[in-house]
């Protein structure tokens, strides 16, 4: 135990980083679902997935959080995660298949290190 919270069972959690563009990403993977909450502030806020949140909504757990730089770009890192939760047969239940939920947020720090070198889905 490490007083974190990998120290939940079936969390776990993985990064990118680059330093020299300064930028990167973390995701949070909740493989058999969590409840999720958020609230989305600024004047500029780049989101996806997180109007699911509202409790008001069909959906009652998620399968990942993903926080990510590189602006609105770094909303791409999602399909990834989406990717490999799917690979893995973790997801909402629909009449289709499981669709794995993956709210996210971005940071806008394309001024600082390479606003070219950004998180992505690999």
């Amino acid at each position: 135990m490490y007083n974190a919270i990998t120290d939940v069972r079936g969390i776990k959690v993985g990064h990118w980083t680059d330093r020299e563009a300064a930028t990167g990403c973390i995701v949070i993977l909740c493989e058999t679902g969590a409840v999720a909450g958020v609230d989305v502030r600024g004047s500029a806020p780049g989101t996806r997935e997180t109007d699911l949140l509202n409790p008001i909504n069909l959906v009652e757990k998620v399968h990942a959080i993903l926080l990510s730089g590189g602006s609105a770009f770094g909303l791409d890192a999602a399909g990834g995660v989406m990717r490999y939760l799917e690979e893995r047969d973790y997801g909402h239940e629909t009449m289709v298949g499981k669709v794995p939920l993956v709210p996210a947020a971005i940071i806008f720090d394309l001024p600082i290190g390479s606003a070219k070198i950004r998180p992505g889905a690999e």
